[in-house]
């Protein structure tokens, strides 16, 4: 959409704000164009986005083709459409987010499912999230099953405040219990748990630089830098994990898709703990590891 200008005497109907905007981002790069472009044209209107499909020639007045401009403008330098718009979607709730967090990934639905299944059978479990970020991983499980209870533990305090709103947006406030600290440190003195649950910051420091710029530039680089090999954080919550963990609790572990075989190998450095089977992605990556506290 060059300008309000018209470059012919077509109106901007949404039909055609989105062919001119999905051709508009295609060329600078985004991976999903269309989808890119509906999303904003939605959020915009604050329509859902199936109405677009329903009023596909309705005229886009002046002021919203304006704040769409300013949206697209800023896509196009980067910003991720989550930043923009203020919301991402995991495991089908709407969670809010911000630079201050990690946009959540599909990749990490993986570990809710795995934590589901170690978590069906038990009754008022109580868990942990380490690196909380935007409460995904807490509040989807908290959501799916109705009686753990969690702390949820980040060393940003927006975070923290961003986790909270979330949760009593989804109903379950009431059984997670924010922290502010580092890794396992604000449970050190509780009694063990049933479940640890992260998704660490496990990128290696000079891997960074060469991510794409929607990462490298807008994510918080405290939750992607995982130090030199990536293992840094990892290595440490491994180690704390086992005296926090009851005999049979599990600790879920999200990886990079290179670190199988080096998590494996931090995980059986201690006799206390078994790594189960990698749990893969849709993809075939690695994405999921999870270590059970073993047996007296």
């Amino acid at each position: 959409m060059p300008s309000d200008q018209k470059i012919t005497d077509e109106p901007w109907t949404i039909s055609r704000l989105l062919a001119w905007t999905t051709d508009f981002l295609r060329r600078r790069g985004s991976e999903s164009p269309r989808l890119d472009a509906e999303v904003l044209l939605a959020h915009v209107l604050d329509w859902q986005r199936v109405q677009l499909y329903t009023h596909y020639e309705e005229e886009v007045g002046e002021r919203a083709r304006g704040a769409f401009r300013d949206l697209l403008r800023r896509r196009a330098e980067g910003a991720p459409v989550a930043y923009l718009v203020g919301r991402k979607e995991f495991y089908s709730l709407a969670l809010e987010v911000s630079p201050a967090v990690l946009i959540p990934r599909p990749e990490s639905e993986f570990a809710v499912v795995e934590f589901l299944e170690m978590a069906r059978s038990m009754d008022q479990p109580r868990a942990v999230d380490v690196g909380t970020g935007s409460g995904c991983l807490a509040i989807a499980c908290a959501h799916q099953h109705s009686s753990v209870r969690f702390v949820a533990i980040d060393c940003s305090a927006d975070a923290l405040a961003l986790a909270r709103k979330n949760a009593g947006r989804h109903g379950v406030a009431e059984r997670i219990d924010f922290r502010l600290g580092d890794v396992l440190e604000p449970v050190a003195a509780e009694p063990p748990f049933d479940l640890i649950i992260s998704n660490p910051p496990y990128i290696p420091t000079d891997v960074i630089p060469t991510l794409e710029p929607g990462v490298r530039d807008h994510e918080p680089h405290l939750a992607l830098d995982g130090g030199p090999d990536g293992l840094r954080v990892v290595a440490r919550l491994i180690e704390q994990s086992i005296p926090l963990l009851n005999p049979g609790g599990h600790l879920i572990l999200e990886i990079g898709t290179a670190q199988e075989q080096l998590v494996r190998a931090l995980i059986e450095a201690y006799p206390e703990l078994r790594a189960t089977p990698t749990i893969r992605d849709l993809r075939k990556h690695p994405r999921v590891i999870r270590a059970e506290r073993q047996k007296q």
